[in-house]
C-alpha cells in the first residue's frame, strides 16, 4: 500500500488547520487593538496620552461648577465609584450623586502630581496616579489639601464620548 497520497492529505490538513489558527490568530489581535467593529469605528484614531489627562481636566472643571449632576454625568451608568472621603462604595447614579453632593461642599479643586496612562486598546484606558485636593470647609471656612492615590478606567460609548467605569481613589497613608 502506497502511503504518499495519505501524507499529502495529512500535509495539506496540517497546513489548512495553521492557515485557519494563523486568521483566527489575526481576528483575535483585531479585537484587542484594531476590531473595525469597535466602539470607535474603523477608522478612530488610538486615544493619546494627552487626550486621557484632558479627561481628568474635564472632570475636574465639572467640580468647579458645584453641581454633581454635572459631576455624575461622566460616570458610566454602571459606574463604581470607591470615594476619597467616604468608606461607602457607589455603584450607580444616585450614589454617585450623592457623594458629590457632600464632597462638593468643601469646594474641591484637584490638581495632578502624577500620573501614568495605559492605553489598553482604543475603547479603554486607565490613568493612574497621586492628585491632590484643595477643600474649604463649609463650615469653618478653613482651608485643607487632602493628597490621594487615584485611579481612573474610562470607556468610550457608542457615542464618541469618554465616561467614567471605575473611579478609585483614597487618601495617602500617613507616615
Amino acid at each position: 500500500m502506497d502511503r504518499r497520497p495519505a501524507r499529502r492529505r495529512i500535509a495539506a490538513a496540517a497546513t489548512a488547520t495553521a492557515v485557519l489558527a494563523a486568521g483566527t490568530f489575526a481576528l483575535g489581535a483585531g479585537v484587542a487593538g484594531a476590531d473595525p467593529a469597535s466602539k470607535g469605528g474603523k477608522h478612530a484614531k488610538p486615544v493619546t496620552k494627552t487626550q486621557v489627562l484632558a479627561l481628568f481636566d474635564q472632570w475636574n472643571a465639572a467640580l468647579q461648577t458645584g453641581d454633581p449632576e454635572k459631576v455624575a454625568d461622566l460616570y458610566a451608568k454602571d459606574a463604581v465609584l470607591l470615594p476619597t472621603v467616604s468608606n461607602q462604595v457607589r455603584t450607580d447614579r444616585a450614589g454617585i450623586v450623592d457623594y458629590f453632593e457632600h464632597f462638593l461642599q468643601n469646594k474641591p479643586k484637584g490638581a495632578k502630581i502624577e500620573s501614568v496612562v495605559n492605553v489598553l486598546d482604543r475603547d479603554t484606558v486607565i490613568d493612574t496616579g497621586v492628585y491632590e485636593f484643595a477643600l474649604t470647609d463649609h463650615g469653618t471656612g478653613e482651608k485643607s489639601t487632602v493628597k490621594a492615590r487615584y485611579t481612573y478606567a474610562y470607556e468610550k460609548q457608542p457615542n464618541g464620548k469618554w465616561l467614567i467605569v471605575n473611579h478609585h481613589s483614597s487618601k495617602m497613608p500617613q507616615g
